[in-house]
């Protein structure tokens, strides 16, 4: 069973938090790595692009699903 861990992050120059399954998280920092970036700007990227009517842990859940289903690309 996989735990959901809230966790935080500064991006920006100010800190939010999120809350993430733990295979989200493990994916999540595997693709910052992939892009040789911060997991801080990754997930800064993936605010700035989001709904804001939706929220950054389910815009972070989004953007790992599209990752895995499109044949775990390098985003751009």
């Amino acid at each position: 069973m996989s735990l959901v861990r809230k966790r935080s992050v500064t991006i920006r120059g100010h800190r939010t938090s999120f809350s993430l399954e733990d295979p989200f998280y493990a994916i999540i920092t595997s693709i910052a790595d992939d892009r040789k970036i911060t997991l801080a700007r990754l997930i800064a990227e993936i605010d700035e692009g989001r709904d804001r009517n939706s929220n950054l842990s389910s815009a972070l859940r989004i953007y790992v699903l599209d990752w895995v289903m499109n044949g775990m690309k390098t985003a751009p």
